[in-house]
């Protein structure tokens, strides 16, 4: 391992964890092992990162220097206070979750024990194979740090290939909403558009739909550029 690089821990084996442990241990870090549960979430484990340790989440937490919590939104609050009551935060260890919904605060137990906070989300639909490391080199990922933390945040980011832009705690609900608002209307729009095919007979629709979509998207977002910030 390089110096300056980090031992890294996963808990969360859906399609965000195992991915984002990829790209970091393709940048020099060492991945000490995931928690995974479930034979579909070993097998994504497995394949995304050979030869990765399978672990319980407290083992993890006990070896690693940085903690990445992959895991839903709703079970993220009773993962991290779970955990602080065992006594397993440790001081100067990093920890990291994924959910755009929250900030830094939901990691207030592991604070209380002397972690470091970081919230990184990666603004992307994850697939869970290792194709999702070169859609990371399109994605942006917001970060939410204390200030003094801020940097790590951002290079972690960086490291995983993609643009970090900061997003400050009080804004991470509107964040979120703005993320689900984009996901869900393109779901349920390519959903709809496929059925149609499929019912007058078009063969592989997908095909049919994929240039259009993406050209649409990208259409539209030429239509509507960044606008100033205004703080």
């Amino acid at each position: 391992m390089k110096p300056g690089r980090l031992g890294v821990g996963i808990i969360g084996a859906g399609r965000v964890g195992p991915v984002l442990g990829a790209a970091l241990a393709g940048a020099g870090h060492a991945i000490v092992g995931i928690d995974a549960t479930g034979a579909d979430a070993i097998e994504r484990a497995e394949a995304v990162l050979p030869g990765v340790a399978l672990l319980d989440a407290p083992t993890i937490v006990e070896r690693a220097e940085l903690v990445l919590l992959a895991v839903p939104t709703a079970e993220l609050p009773g993962l991290v206070a779970g955990l602080a009551a065992t006594g397993a935060w440790q001081p100067g260890q990093i920890v990291v979750h994924t959910a755009a919904e929250h900030g830094i605060g939901v990691l207030q137990p592991a604070v209380a024990r002397g972690a470091i906070p970081i919230a990184l989300h990666p603004a992307m639909s994850f697939s869970g194979t290792s194709l999702d490391l070169s859609r990371l080199l399109d994605a942006t990922i917001a970060v939410t740090a204390p200030g003094p933390v801020l940097p790590i945040g951002q290079a972690l980011a960086v490291e995983m290939g993609a643009e970090p832009i900061v997003v400050e705690e009080s804004d991470r609900a509107a964040y979120a909403e703005a993320i689900e608002v984009a996901s869900s209307f393109a779901d349920g729009i390519v959903a709809q558009a496929m059925r149609q095919l499929h019912e007058i007979g078009v063969d592989r629709p997908a095909r049919v739909l994929g240039g259009v979509v993406r050209s649409a998207v990208e259409s539209a977002l030429a239509r509507y550029p960044d606008p100033p910030l205004h703080r």
